[in-house]
């Protein structure tokens, strides 16, 4: 069977998967973002839903301080006796986390700190008496401990899921053949082993999966022969970083491997606009040892549209905030999301804004807005410094290109109170062997039916190789002064 790849485009990093009789649930990463921890259900592997997130509440995440790239890092989704447990690390926040609910769609419960575990990635399975193992990246991410931002190689523990208690010191195993980073370990118990599959050589172009096993959870672990397993290092393959594997059944009882990796572009594909993806491969056994298949580009035909009106009694699930919930900074109010400012930018930490993943390469995205009672916009992000935007409001159309020590602004005079405003990302025209961008962003109002584009950028600093940033590119609403009210939000994409 063939499925298409990306899996889940544009930032959904870190991906755990789940097989629950017939249907599959599926977790990724959020960093800054609440709310936190999407849930994704699918009874095909094709088709795949948004119907949850994990972290919904105030506190079950503590990002609101955390610094750019802390956050949710690396859940491990996981069913056992009717109820679904996630594990995960709110790193630079709480900690490494144990979150439960009976139904993936939630609620979760407010998640329980694992005490004598410091660490990233943890991955959770039980053997076959019941008792609970939690095997983490040695990764020190409490700045209180001295271990802070050292590393020591893989680590496993027993647990008590009731408490967080670590029932022994994590001790070492296996961790991988030399590459750097070892992390995103799981386990698995197929047949008379025990797999344990990592991702090692950093989750840039050395990515890779390694795979070990052993007749017990806790080894000693004989590496695969063949390591890495998996790797786009040193490729023209279209999909490169590939690593952080997490294997399932699929719906045709075949193996798969859901994993992350980007879609770099640019003359010498440098530049991956979207961030880190979700992917699937394909798994065959052979002589005891998983074979995985290199990942293939298959992207979605056509093209993928999204509209809301906001006249429903809530927003989706999809809309996120930055260290807030969207709640924080918007209601609807009569058919309309209204988006208060709070004297934030898109520079700081929180700023007023509201937005959702950009999911294609070539994409538009438009509001219809009034700003009869403030200043607001257009937005895409992919963290503080690396921001465009376009705003209007106060007599006057703004257009704003953010990147770390360069800002670029355009301005037109502006005398309607209600128009559109759009940001749109296209291929670069003319010999791609001169691109040396991943995409060309345009920043453009409509007034009465008038398009002007106030600026067009190149894409590649909103790029995870350039913003170093682990997320994505979220597009959205940004209030700036007063409040403003959004009647529309379009979205367009295609991969074609």
């Amino acid at each position: 069977m063939s499925y298409p790849n990306p899996l889940l485009p544009g930032f959904n990093p870190d991906p755990s998967v789940v097989r629950v009789g017939d249907e599959f649930y599926l977790a990724t990463s959020t960093f800054e973002y609440l709310p936190g921890i999407p849930i994704y259900h699918s009874t095909d592997f094709v088709t795949w839903t948004q119907v949850g997130n994990v972290a919904t509440r105030v506190g079950q995440l503590d990002v609101e301080k955390t610094p750019t790239a802390g956050g949710a890092w690396a859940p491990t989704l996981r069913h056992r006796d009717g109820v679904f447990h996630l594990v995960i690390t709110d790193a630079f926040g709480r900690g490494t986390l144990h979150f439960t609910a009976e139904r993936a769609e939630g609620p979760w419960s407010d998640g329980v700190v694992f005490e004598g575990i410091d660490g990233i990635d943890p991955d959770l399975v039980w053997d076959d008496e019941g008792v609970a193992y939690l095997t983490f990246s040695g990764l020190g991410v409490n700045p209180a401990l001295p271990t802070f931002m050292s590393h020591r190689g893989l680590l496993q523990a027993r647990v008590d899921l009731e408490t967080g208690r670590a029932l022994e010191e994590p001790r070492s195993i296996w961790s991988g053949d030399g590459g750097q980073f070892p992390e995103a370990p799981h386990l698995y118990h197929v047949g008379d082993w025990w797999y344990l599959v990592i991702a090692e050589g950093g989750t840039e172009r050395g990515h890779a999966v390694s795979v070990a096993r052993s007749t017990s959870p806790e080894g000693p672990f004989e590496s695969a022969q063949q390591n890495p397993l998996l790797t786009a290092r040193g490729t023209d393959r279209p999909i490169q970083n590939t690593g952080h594997g997490d294997l399932v059944v699929g719906p045709h009882d075949e193996w798969l491997l859901v994993l992350l990796g980007v879609r770099p572009r640019s003359m010498t594909r440098a530049f991956s606009a979207l961030g880190r993806e979700t992917f699937v491969t394909t798994v065959e056994w052979n002589e005891g040892w998983p074979v995985i298949e290199p990942v293939q580009l298959s992207p979605r035909e056509g093209v993928v549209a999204y509209r809301d009106n906001f006249d429903g009694p809530a927003l989706d699930g999809a809309w996120m905030s930055v260290r807030r919930l969207p709640e924080s900074v918007a209601a609807l109010e009569g058919g309309r999301l209204v988006l208060r400012a709070d004297g934030s930018t898109l520079s700081d930490p929180a700023p007023s804004f509201v937005g959702r993943r950009q999911q294609h390469q070539t994409a538009t995205a438009t509001i219809a807005i009034d700003v009869a009672s403030g200043v607001g916009g257009i937005a895409v992000r992919y963290d503080e410094k690396s921001h465009y935007s376009i705003t209007a409001g106060a007599g006057k159309i703004v257009a704003t290109a953010n990147i770390p020590g360069f800002d670029r602004t355009v301005e037109i005079p502006l005398a309607a109170t209600q128009l559109e405003l759009e940001l749109s990302s296209r291929r670069p025209d003319g010999n791609p062997f001169d691109t040396r961008t991943s995409d060309l962003v345009a920043l453009t109002a409509i007034v009465d039916g008038a398009r002007t584009v106030l600026l067009e950028v190149e894409g590649h600093y909103l790029s995870s190789e350039v913003a170093e940033s682990f997320t994505g590119r979220v597009i959205g609403m940004l209030a700036l002064e007063g409040h403003v009210a959004i009647e529309r939000f379009s979205y367009e994409g295609s991969d074609e």
